[in-house]
């Protein structure tokens, strides 16, 4: 009998918004949509396949500096989805210009109409900030699953004045909550948190600002996850890298979603 290939899976950016609060590091997250065709229902960062025309519109948009970069694509992508999901916008009106307030994006929504995000960009003339997003980690779905993930993660600041707002379609809601908060929710059944989202909590939950985080991910390697679903004489577990930075190479699995 032939053993059945895994499902290809699908090239995808996710943001990663931080930004420091009253209770220490603070992150964007999105609830998904209950009919969403993945991770379903659950608090996620950010993020969604990265589409043909985010590298075009790289070569068009980006920082002069960024004209080079491999990872281009999916530095757009990630800033693309943040918007799309989340109504945060990492952009400038022109090189060096800071970055655009809350009021430049209401703006830019309003005269908008139906524009795809690509179309809103090229017409107001806007700088992408991918030079902000720095690369933090790498996930890639498990062999098993239906639908398939290869993911990258990125981190960067979050606009001072901008407010955050899910789309309604794709996302339903959107929060600012620290990882400890995130962490907490999942485990009283408040919220759901699938297997990368909780571990990427994790490790951003040992900072206590926007500058270690960000310290720390460009000062440590990026390590390919791809878990592997083993059961142990301890029940269930997801098997990890140790080297990618997220504590013990096997991770119990009760009760987080497996997506």
């Amino acid at each position: 009998m032939t053993e059945e290939q895994p499902v290809a899976a699908i090239p995808s950016a996710t943001l990663v918004l931080m930004r420091d609060g009253a209770e220490g590091l603070e992150l964007l997250m999105v609830s998904r949509h209950r009919a969403s065709g993945f991770a379903a229902g659950a608090t996620v960062f950010p993020g969604g396949k990265i589409d043909r025309a985010d590298a075009e519109l790289g070569r068009r948009s980006a920082p002069a500096s960024q004209s080079d970069d491999r990872l281009l694509a999916s530095r757009v992508a990630a800033i693309r989805e943040s918007f799309e999901e989340g109504g945060i916008l990492l952009a400038r009106a022109r090189p060096s210009a800071p970055l655009l307030s809350a009021g430049d994006v209401a703006n830019l929504c309003a005269t908008g109409g139906s524009e795809g995000f690509a179309e809103l960009v090229t017409r107001a003339g806007l700088e992408l900030a991918t030079d902000l997003l720095v690369p933090f980690a790498h996930w890639i779905t498990p062999v098993d699953r239906p639908k398939r993930f290869d993911t990258l993660f990125y981190l960067a600041p979050a606009p001072g004045d901008q407010s955050a707002r899910h789309d309604g379609r794709e996302a339903v809601e959107a929060m600012w909550t620290t990882p400890r908060a995130a962490i907490a929710a999942a485990d009283a059944g408040r919220i759901s948190l699938v297997f990368a989202t909780r571990l990427n909590l994790m490790k951003l939950g040992q900072h206590a600002t926007t500058a270690a985080a960000l310290e720390a991910a460009r000062r440590e390697p990026i390590v390919t996850v791809q878990p592997e679903f083993v059961r142990t004489p301890e029940g269930p577990a997801f098997r990890i890298p140790e080297a990618a930075g997220y504590g013990a190479g096997v991770v119990p699995a009760d009760g987080i979603p497996r997506a």
